[in-house]
């Protein structure tokens, strides 16, 4: 093919690869927690991450997961101790991420605003070698955490409040689950970009939900989808001279709209398949017991 002759498609397609395989990976913890827009507010953080890069000449993407692991930390204790204030607090930390990260970016040397959309939207030609090096190192611990320690993961996902009881460490999951996805945010946000990542975290997990209910089906669904459009996305940004962020956003949600018009005929289908298997049977109170119905057989 010819988009594989190119360097720079081969980095990004790897990019892609590991992108759609992570965010779909920890999503579907998020949004067991109902913390669907967290990946949302850790973009806003990592924004600040990668002004400091471009103004301390550092890697803006390891500097970034610096910044917003500190942040989903931050965000946690947040959660824990924040009560009612909790989201005045939560809102502080996202837009002064989003402002840090304009000023610091701007204070840099030849620095601007310019600087910051390809890690806002993604790019496919900015994707250099040292970037691609970080996305396998940060991807390699995303799955490590999300498929070794699933049963401990899910389990604090659906019930916090039975995960302490039958001894599991809830706030070291807690934050193990925040730490994960803020690395997450940062290997998705050369191909996605920050503002859109959050989408290919929840959309292709909620996508999946539409045909399984089973854990271990909907994770494996919603990373074939997250791989799927991240490649598709990845190829026809350019082909098509699109931004590469957009489109498979735009084709992840394509994928939800067309996987929820197929889920009620298959739902209806297995129901009717259900009931004729187990054919309705008359109330316990309406049946003829056995013993009456053998005497009425002799003429008793």
């Amino acid at each position: 093919m010819e988009i594989l002759n190119y360097a720079f498609m081969q980095r990004a397609l790897l990019a892609a690869v590991l992108v759609g395989i992570t965010a779909p990976a920890i999503g579907i913890y998020l949004v067991q927690r109902r913390q669907a827009l967290m990946g949302d507010g850790i973009g806003h953080v990592a924004m600040t991450g990668v002004g400091l890069g471009f103004l301390l000449s550092w890697s803006p993407v390891w500097m970034a997961t610096l910044v917003s692991v500190l942040g989903a930390v931050l965000m946690e204790l947040i959660r824990w101790y924040g009560k009612t204030r909790g989201d005045i607090a939560l809102a502080m930390l996202f837009y002064g991420g989003m402002a840090g990260g304009v000023m610091f970016i701007n204070l840099a040397p030849g620095g601007s605003n310019a600087n910051l959309t390809s890690y806002l939207f993604g790019s496919l030609s900015t994707v250099s070698e040292s970037d691609v090096t970080a996305i396998c190192l940060l991807a390699a611990f995303v799955v490590l955490v999300t498929v070794g320690l699933r049963r401990q993961l899910f389990a604090v996902s659906q019930d916090e409040e039975f995960a302490r009881v039958t001894g599991l460490p809830v706030r070291a999951l807690n934050l193990l689950t925040a730490v994960t996805a803020a690395v997450t945010v940062t290997v998705a946000m050369r191909v996605v970009g920050l503002l859109l990542v959050s989408a290919l975290m929840v959309v292709p997990v909620a996508a999946a939900q539409q045909l399984t209910r089973s854990f271990a089906a909907t994770f494996a669904i919603a990373v074939a989808l997250g791989v799927s459009v991240t490649i598709g996305g990845t190829v026809t940004s350019y082909y098509q001279d699109v931004p590469p962020g957009a489109t498979i956003v735009l084709l992840t949600i394509g994928a939800f709209i067309l996987l929820s018009l197929l889920a009620a005929p298959l739902a209806r289908r297995r129901a009717r398949a259900l009931a004729a298997a187990h054919p309705a049977e008359d109330p316990a109170e309406c049946k003829i017991p056995a013993t009456r119905g053998a005497a009425d057989e002799v003429g008793v």
